[in-house]
């Protein structure tokens, strides 16, 4: 599981643009706390450190401990909002969670052995389609990555939800369909090979009647 994240917060007297400005003039981010049965609770944050849990790699997926008026506010992160041109934090959302909750997250998978995989040793190329998986956890035991071990796999196998063991206390969002996480596809290079083959095989193949027509068509000129 992540480690939790404490964050240091004040309230937010003001709402609205000018004073979200004045803030972000200063240094601070705007956010707010919501959920948990009650009212919003809106807050200011210190810019520098957000960005510098944001560049954890797994503040969105952290139990974020909000320490406001001094307390503590247990909180999952829900939204961040960037500046289109700077690329900086402009407004957080974070929701407020009880003892006993479970939340919906988008945990990263991690893949392990890749040494010990026949298709990659060949070649193939590992190609992920989801980089991430939309799990429901328990609130105290939401995992930092998912590992999946790709020993053994070929080049053509797939890798679906089905054969990921989650840690205890987190389940697929998604229970529709089995879906895929990941494949095992041949280089390009082998595909081209493959093909070049295939186009030569295709040419000795042609019919006798039409390679004696050919030929005839070579007598024909040669007279």
């Amino acid at each position: 599981m992540s480690d939790a994240l404490n964050l240091p917060a004040e309230a937010r007297e003001r709402a609205g643009k000018g004073a979200s400005r004045a803030l972000r003039r200063d240094g601070r981010v705007p956010a707010v706390i919501y959920g948990g049965k009650e009212e919003p609770t809106m807050i200011h944050v210190e810019a520098k450190e957000l960005v510098r849990q944001l560049g954890t790699g797994h503040f969105m997926n952290s139990i974020v401990m909000i320490e406001l008026g001094g307390k503590s506010v247990r909180t999952l992160p829900k939204d961040v909002a960037f500046h289109p041109v700077t690329d900086r934090p402009t407004h957080v959302d974070f929701l407020r969670l009880s003892k006993d909750a479970k939340v919906e997250v988008n945990v990263p998978v991690m893949f392990i052995n890749e040494e010990k995989s026949p298709g990659l040793k060949k070649g193939g190329v590992l190609n992920i389609v989801r980089h991430e998986l939309d799990l429901i956890c328990e609130a105290d035991k939401i995992p930092s990555e998912i590992v999946i071990d790709v020993t053994g796999k070929e080049v053509g196998d797939s890798i679906h939800i089905s054969e990921v063991t989650l840690p205890a206390g987190s389940e697929s969002a998604i229970t529709d369909r089995d879906y895929t996480i990941a494949t095992l596809v041949a280089p390009s290079a082998l595909k081209k090979a493959e093909g070049d083959t295939s186009t030569a095989a295709a040419a000795d193949e042609v019919p006798a009647s039409e390679q004696n027509a050919d030929e005839g068509e070579e007598e024909a000129g040669e007279e």
